[in-house]
């Protein structure tokens, strides 16, 4: 089954092989169009992470699983929706990763796992504190956090859980909110995030939750992280 896949020209590297579920979104065509990876892709509606077997077969081979895809139809940081068929994706890919002997997978979470707008921050936020989501949809995306954790413990799968900041189409830092403009994730930071995370040898203990916002001025989040990753824009 030929899903598709993107070849860096001039990466003189041993590839790593990586199949991206929602490479088709804002954040997958960033990090296609920047990656020194091979990449395969996953989209709607030829394929959907909802078909667990489908998506067992498609990961066999690869060396990495990026787990982008999220319907945002009625579930986002904006709106009380709790949608379940986002959490089986997760699940489903976590699942399928280790039936199809995938080492490792990165999983988007999100900065929106712990509240950072209107709420005194009197050092920066930690990935590793007890979360605080500022909604539904952060809310689950620290129950995804949860089941990567127990995979890497229970199954042996490395499990990276990126909060990803916020990326957007301009690559332009918000004007407001203010708090916005904390998280922003620049097209560039974003690219090299996702690079680092493939290219690291080992994840120490096999399980690590980061932060990946740009270095903006005032920002409220450590971006600390087991693989040496540095932003280097911020919005001003």
């Amino acid at each position: 089954m030929f899903l598709g896949w993107t070849c860096v020209e001039g990466y003189t590297g041993a590839m790593k092989k990586v199949l991206i579920t929602g490479s088709s979104g804002v954040v997958g065509r960033i990090v296609t169009a920047g990656a020194e990876f091979e990449v395969t892709h996953y989209n709607l509606p030829e394929f959907d992470a909802l078909n667990y077997e489908q998506l067992v077969e498609a990961a066999k081979g690869h060396d990495v699983l990026i787990h982008l895809a999220w319907n945002k139809t009625h579930d986002d940081w904006l709106t009380e929706n709790f949608d379940t068929e986002n959490m089986q994706h997760s699940y489903n890919v976590l699942h399928a990763a280790a039936v199809a002997s995938v080492p490792r997978v990165i999983i988007a979470s999100s900065v929106h796992a712990d509240k950072f707008a209107h709420r005194e921050v009197r050092s920066l936020l930690r990935p590793y504190e007890l979360p605080l989501p500022d909604s539904p949809y952060g809310a689950s995306k620290t129950m995804i956090e949860a089941m990567g954790r127990y995979f890497a413990d229970a199954k042996g799968l490395e499990v990276i859980c990126v909060r990803l900041g916020g990326v957007n189409k301009t690559d332009v830092p918000p004007n407001s909110p203010e708090s916005e403009r904390h998280v922003w994730l620049s097209s560039r930071d974003c690219v090299s995030f996702f690079n680092a995370a493939v290219a690291i040898d080992s994840v120490p203990g096999k399980y690590a939750i980061t932060y990946a916002v740009s270095d903006n001025v005032c920002r409220v989040h450590d971006f600390s992280n087991p693989f040496g990753w540095k932003p280097q824009d911020g919005a001003e």
